[in-house]
């Protein structure tokens, strides 16, 4: 996976030549909301001001995200007024001065395009440390409150003014937008989710390291390719245990790593994009789910077998069952539903070694008891994974755009509603239905 760190930009040319002012008719709509049970106000924006390096992105579709619906149903904090939304793809209508791609490249009106969450500074420390998303001065697009001059900072709108500073990748024309609308959420989150499982456990079963000299030799490797943690599925330069395979004792081989087994607990969007991607990288994929339309749909994202949390572990359809059949203990969990049951579920059934990638957890929540000893022992590590950097966003688009008929990915986008109806589609988001809902303006 390349590297793509926020990089400081000389724009002095780009802010000399001013801001970029635009009226606009007809007007741009952006949906509001302000509090749980209240519809969403429909407010016009005639003008938008692009300072250096912004965009005004015309969407051509969006999609709901599981947080839009906590958010509406009031179980999460949030700024009021807002305009939500985060998942979504468009076209360039108007550019601010130096506007560039993730990879440096200009951007001009007419690009299809996918952008971050997040618009970070690119300076700060937390920037410099490679986690632009968690700027010490981040703007979170479907976040933040409603402010004179960024009005049109969410999705559910039918522009968005993306802000310098945000990761923008260009998308190809010819995809299905259903497909794209989800990456800049849900998708390149999966991609981070298994980023940073397979820098301790690579997902194709390859040790990664088994001494002090070929530890040396994996980061000298790594550090000269790219500097990045690595991609999904390739073997980094870490110090943890991998599966059976390495060199014994005496220096004679062992026998070749078994497939990894990755246990994921959720199969919403997040949850089977990782199990798509996790079988694309060799692993054989678990999939838990109690809902059995979900389980049904984990097998064609590539499960060899699911299991549902609410049957006794000795009977058929059992969690316990379904990772016997797959070759035992994980060594990879990556829990995507938030649920407590399920993130206990992850740290305990972990094998010798394994990682506990911990993604679902973004709304308040019970505690979850730890057995600290069985942790130590097992030499298990505990990863959060909250939002992504832009190399994941990068590897997200690519992924869609190469294996999108491999994988039923357009199916994962069901229901869609005119923007005007945003909040009969975010009552069918919150049922046990599709995955994702489309709204359209």
């Amino acid at each position: 996976m390349t590297a793509l760190a926020p990089r400081p930009v000389d724009d002095s040319a780009a802010r000399a030549a001013g801001p970029v002012e635009l009226r606009l008719d007809p007007a741009p709509t952006a949906m509001v909301w302000t509090q749980p049970g209240r519809p969403h106000d429909a407010v016009a924006v005639p003008g938008v001001r692009l300072a250096p390096g912004d965009l005004l992105v015309e969407i051509e579709l969006a999609t709901i995200c599981g947080s839009d619906v906590h958010t509406t149903r009031g179980d999460r904090a949030a700024p009021v007024p807002l305009v939500l939304g985060h998942e979504q793809v468009g076209r360039i209508v108007a550019v601010g001065q130096g506007a560039v791609a993730v990879d440096g490249t200009p951007l001009a009106p007419g690009r299809r395009v996918v952008w971050s969450l997040t618009a970070s500074c690119g300076r700060c420390a937390t920037c410099a440390r490679g986690l632009p998303q968690k700027c010490e001065r981040v703007r979170k697009y479907g976040h933040e409150r409603l402010e004179t001059g960024w009005e049109l900072s969410g999705g559910f709108a039918t522009h968005v003014h993306v802000r310098a500073g945000t990761s923008v990748v260009p998308v190809a024309d010819d995809l299905d937008a259903r497909l794209l609308a989800p990456v800049s959420c849900g998708t390149a989150t999966a991609v981070a989710a298994l980023d940073a499982a397979s820098a301790i456990m690579p997902l194709d079963g390859r040790v990664a390291g088994s001494s002090g000299a070929s530890r040396a030799a994996g980061a000298a490797g790594a550090a000269g390719a790219s500097g990045s943690s690595g991609s999904v599925g390739s073997a980094g330069a870490s110090g943890a245990p991998g599966p059976s395979g390495s060199a014994s004792p005496d220096g004679a081989a062992a026998a070749p790593a078994a497939p990894v087994v990755v246990l994921v607990l959720g199969a919403g969007l997040i949850g089977l994009t990782v199990a798509a991607l996790a079988t694309d990288a060799g692993a054989r994929v678990v999939v838990v789910d109690p809902d059995p339309g979900r389980r049904a749909l984990a097998v064609r994202f590539g499960a060899v077998a699911t299991g549902d949390p609410g049957v006794a572990a000795d009977a058929d359809g059992s969690v316990d069952r379904a990772l016997e059949a797959a070759g035992g203990a994980p060594l990879v969990a990556v829990e995507a539903s938030g649920s407590p049951h399920a993130v206990a579920s992850a740290l305990t059934r972990l094998g010798v070694g394994g990682v506990a990638v911990l993604v679902g957890s973004v709304s308040p929540a019970p505690a979850v008891p730890v057995d600290a000893e069985s942790v130590v022992r097992r030499l298990v590590t505990v990863r959060g994974v909250h939002n992504y950097a832009p190399r994941h966003l990068v590897e997200a688009a690519r992924f869609v755009e190469r294996r999108h008929l491999a994988w039923p990915l357009a199916d994962l986008v069901g229901d869609e509603v005119p923007l005007t109806d945003l909040d009969t589609g975010l009552g069918r988001a919150a049922s046990a239905g599709a995955v994702r809902v489309a709204v359209r303006p």
